[in-house]
């Protein structure tokens, strides 16, 4: 199997897919304040939970398996611009998002950068990381790995609680969400058994 059609290639092309159609509803919403409101929460959140999955599953996976230019690529170790430091312009522009209202001058430019910025780095790891990822990998490891990357799904934005950042898997916010304990999110991703383990005799 080529490593375009593998499992966990599949997982993360989509979701850059389903981001760039959020952000294109977002554009082709301008005028209407209220949909664009919604559109804009959707992108971010989307992206949010895409970088830190890519942090708890990718990255790990490529010091595993790619060696030296594994860790090299996700800043374990020196390199010029490294996954880590790009996530962390994402995360920085996330952030600033918020000091902005959707549908203002302010924000779209935020967004637009943050786009930008996006596309590239997806764009590099659908061409070259990915691929490379993926040669390494069985067809039963891809399958596993894009069934551990999508359970970035458990994580669902809620409406804000001024007693509380997050409930379970609940947060009341981005930054909430980017910002909350690191054993935290990561823990989400500890494997369960499946319905398959439960069913069994």
């Amino acid at each position: 199997m080529s490593s375009s059609n593998k499992a966990f290639t599949q997982a993360l092309v989509n979701d850059h897919r389903e981001m760039y159609e959020y952000h294109d509803k977002y554009i082709r919403a301008a005028g209407d304040r209220t949909t664009q409101e919604m559109w804009s929460r959707q992108i971010t959140w989307e992206i949010a939970t895409h970088i830190v999955a890519e942090e708890i599953v990718v990255f790990p996976l490529a010091g595993k398996h790619l060696g030296k230019e594994g860790t090299a690529s996700t800043g374990t170790s020196t390199n010029t611009t490294t996954h880590r430091e790009i996530h962390l312009q994402i995360k920085t522009l996330l952030r600033h998002l918020a000091d902005f209202h959707p549908s203002t001058a302010q924000y779209d430019q935020v967004l637009e950068e943050l786009m930008k910025l996006l596309r590239a780095h997806n764009e590099e790891d659908e061409t070259k990381n990915l691929p490379a990822l993926e040669d390494n990998l069985t067809d039963e490891e891809s399958l596993n790995a894009a069934k551990s990357f999508q359970r970035k799904r458990h994580f669902v934005p809620t409406r804000a609680h001024s007693n509380s950042h997050s409930q379970g898997g609940r947060f009341e916010s981005i930054t909430a969400f980017l910002e909350a304990p690191w054993d935290k999110l990561k823990d989400q991703w500890v494997p369960f058994p499946t319905t398959e383990m439960i069913a069994a005799p």
